[in-house]
C-alpha cells in the first residue's frame, strides 16, 4: 500500500494530468485542492480519476447541510474517493455529506472532516475566540465526526496518535509533511514523513517536495521509500 497522496496544487487541467500521468505509478493517488477545483472546474475530478488512482477532493465543505449534501453528492459522481468537510460544521452536516457521497458514488466515496487547519496555531485560535486546548479540540471533533458516519478525518502529525487513541477506526489522514530539512511553509503544525508513520499517519498527503523537485519521479520514490522503511520499524 502507498500512502502518498500527492497534491496537484497547480493552476491548470494540463499541468495537473500532466504530473498525475507522470507519478502514477509511485504514489498512492492525488489530492484535488481549492485553487485547481476553482480554476478548472469540478470536472478535473473526473479528469483525474480517469487515470485509475484514488482521488482525494479537498473541497473543505462548510455550509447548511442540504447545500454540502449536495456539493458532496457532485463530487461523488464524478469519481472523488474521499471528499473533505469541516467537522466544524457539525455532525448533521457531516452525515448528511457522508450519506450523499456514499450513495452518488456507489458506496465506495467517504468522507474526511477536517479537525483543526495545520496552519493555524495557539495564537491564531485565540484570535477567534477558542481558548480550547488544542488536543481537546481534535479529540472533540473527530468523535462528533465518527459519529456521525466520517470515513476519516484530516488532523495535523502532531493529534494523529491521539485521534487513533480514541478508537473510532476513523483512517488518519496528515498534511503538512515536510522532509527533514525543508521548510515549514505557510504550516504551523508539520512533520517528516518518519514522523507522520511513527504517530500513526494512515495518508500522508505531500504536495511542494514532490511537484516542485527537480525530479518528481525521484522525489516520490524517495519519499515512499522513506515512508515504507518508517512503516517496517513503527
Amino acid at each position: 500500500m502507498n500512502r502518498v497522496l500527492v497534491a496537484l496544487d497547480v493552476p491548470t487541467a494540463a499541468e495537473a494530468l500532466a504530473l498525475a500521468e507522470t507519478l502514477q505509478p509511485h504514489v498512492g493517488g492525488f489530492k484535488i485542492g481549492l485553487e485547481l477545483l476553482m480554476g478548472e472546474g469540478p470536472a478535473i475530478v473526473s479528469q483525474v480519476a480517469a487515470l485509475g488512482s484514488p482521488v482525494f477532493v479537498d473541497a473543505k465543505l462548510h455550509d447548511i447541510p442540504n447545500t454540502v449534501g449536495r456539493a458532496a453528492e457532485r463530487l461523488g459522481s464524478m469519481g472523488a474517493r474521499w471528499v473533505t468537510v469541516h467537522a466544524s460544521g457539525g455532525s448533521e452536516m457531516v452525515r448528511v455529506a457522508s450519506e450523499a457521497l456514499n450513495e452518488s458514488s456507489g458506496g465506495t466515496g467517504g468522507v474526511l472532516a477536517v479537525t483543526v487547519l495545520t496552519s493555524l496555531g495557539v495564537y491564531e485560535l485565540a484570535e477567534m475566540g477558542i481558548d480550547r486546548p488544542l488536543d481537546e479540540l481534535v479529540a472533540s471533533l473527530a468523535r462528533s465526526a465518527a459519529g456521525a458516519g466520517a470515513e476519516g478525518v484530516v488532523c495535523a502529525v502532531t493529534e494523529a496518535r491521539l485521534v487513533h487513541a480514541l478508537g473510532l477506526g476513523l483512517t488518519v489522514v496528515t498534511p503538512g509533511i515536510r522532509p527533514a530539512g525543508a521548510g515549514p511553509s505557510d504550516q504551523k503544525r508539520v512533520a517528516t514523513p518518519e514522523a507522520a508513520i511513527k504517530a500513526g499517519s494512515d495518508l500522508l498527503v505531500i504536495g511542494r517536495p514532490i511537484t516542485a523537485a527537480p525530479d518528481v519521479v525521484a522525489a516520490a520514490i524517495a519519499i515512499s521509500e522513506q515512508i515504507e522503511a518508517a512503516v517496517s520499524t513503527a
